[in-house]
């Protein structure tokens, strides 16, 4: 297929906070119409921009969830065997048991060829897969197209979708996935940044809450021994909490005495370390 540039340029969505750098990637990454590997840590907001993407665009997004047991012929289609033998042995469906088309029903990436719109898709983690997965899939996504050997025909993309595909750094991507992709590493939001998407989440907060919270919330992040560190959505649902709480004042903040620690840190070990660190903090 050949080069073409996007309908529209990418500039953010209603609550995605996007920087320069990302979105030049974003967008020639359409017009190039290669997929996007996004890397970074949790919560940085790649998945997200999938989402974002797709409405700003005005696209349905599809998504796929990668395991680590997935092969890649269930991400293009499934032939439902089970449900034929069932039609043929009870002979009440209206489908004709003879043609096995009926009966395949497209995965993730097969609903992505055959939509008749242009569609955003997400590959989400695919470092969770083995290498083979990673490789014949972008042979699919490189050529547009499939066999489904079942019924000797080839699946054809209509519409090129515009792909989004994300990795936690689990395991290494071979040389040749990395080859074919364009590459962006999202980093943890500096506290500027923060303070932009925060406001878009909480327009009406107080300056006084909004500089606590973050000051706090990066100090925690910041305790030695934390294995999962929180990550933006943690601070947004803690914000959450803070606001909700009526009996809160912002001064608490200020003291060292920080609530609702269960938000932030979602692992036992790394709760009672933050809990020990805080209460050192307030001694």
């Amino acid at each position: 297929m050949s080069q073409s540039r996007p309908d529209s340029s990418f500039r953010g969505a209603s609550k995605y906070v996007l920087d320069e750098e990302l979105a030049k990637i974003v967008n020639i990454s359409m017009a190039m119409e290669m997929p996007l590997l996004l890397k970074g840590e949790p919560g940085t907001g790649k998945t997200m921009l999938a989402y974002a993407i797709a409405e700003a665009l005005n696209m349905r997004l599809i998504v796929l969830n990668v395991k680590s047991n997935m092969k890649l012929v269930e991400a293009l289609y499934q032939y439902d065997t089970l449900t034929r033998l069932n039609d043929s042995r009870f002979g009440d469906s209206k489908r004709d048991v003879s043609n096995i088309e009926e009966y395949i029903k497209m995965g993730k990436i097969g609903q992505g060829f055959v939509a008749s719109e242009k569609v955003a898709l997400l590959i989400d983690e695919i470092d969770k897969a083995d290498t083979d997965f990673q490789d014949d899939m972008l042979d699919v996504l490189d050529q547009m197209q499939f066999d489904i050997i079942e019924i000797d025909k080839i699946i054809t993309a209509r519409k090129r979708p515009v792909i989004i595909i994300t990795s936690n750094a689990k395991k290494d991507l071979s040389d040749p996935f990395l080859g074919r992709c364009n590459f962006h590493h999202i980093a943890f939001p500096d506290q500027d940044l923060m303070r932009d998407i925060i406001h878009i989440h909480f327009p009406d907060i107080s300056k006084e809450l909004m500089q606590n919270a973050i000051r706090s919330f990066y100090k925690m992040r910041d305790f030695r021994g934390i294995e999962k560190k929180p990550a933006t959505r943690e601070l947004i649902n803690w914000i959450r909490a803070l606001k909700a709480d009526s009996d809160f004042r912002v001064k608490d903040l200020v003291k060292g005495d920080i609530p609702y620690l269960g938000v932030l840190f979602k692992k036992s070990p790394d709760y009672s370390l933050a809990r020990n660190l805080n209460l050192r903090m307030r001694l």
